[in-house]
This record gives C-alpha cells, structure tokens and sequence, in this order.
C-alpha cells in the first residue's frame, strides 16, 4: 500500500512540473500574478488591524484601542 501510495505521489509530482518557455515569462512576471499583487496595501491594512486590534497574537505591536472605523 506504501509503494503503491508513493509511486502515485511521485507520479503526480512529476506530472505537475512544466517548463516555462522564454517567450511565456513575460506573462508570469506580471503584477497580477504574484501572490501579493499590492504587498503595500496589505501591510498598511495589517498595521492598521493590529493597532486597532489589543490581541494581535502575531503582531509586532498592538494597541488598545476599541476597534472603531
């Protein structure tokens, strides 16, 4: 069962690998595409959260603050 589960793991990696062609990375490199298209944006609203917020767990700094807009 283990071999059988491993062969199927490594087939499907294997499967799932593709080369990129030169001519294809222009669309790859576009903004859009990334995981984070606006990482400013995204660190300006968690600062904003973790200080509006008293338990940021994850946070560098946290604020007392009553959680109001």
């Amino acid at each position: 069962m283990k071999l059988l589960f491993t062969l199927f793991l490594l087939t499907s990696i294997c499967c799932g690998c593709a080369e990129v062609k030169p001519w294809e990375r222009g669309i790859l490199a576009k903004p859009h595409m990334a995981p984070d298209p606006h990482p400013l944006q995204s660190e300006l609203r968690g600062h904003t959260y973790s200080s509006r917020e008293a338990g940021g767990a994850g946070a560098t700094g946290s604020g007392g603050g009553c959680g109001c807009y």
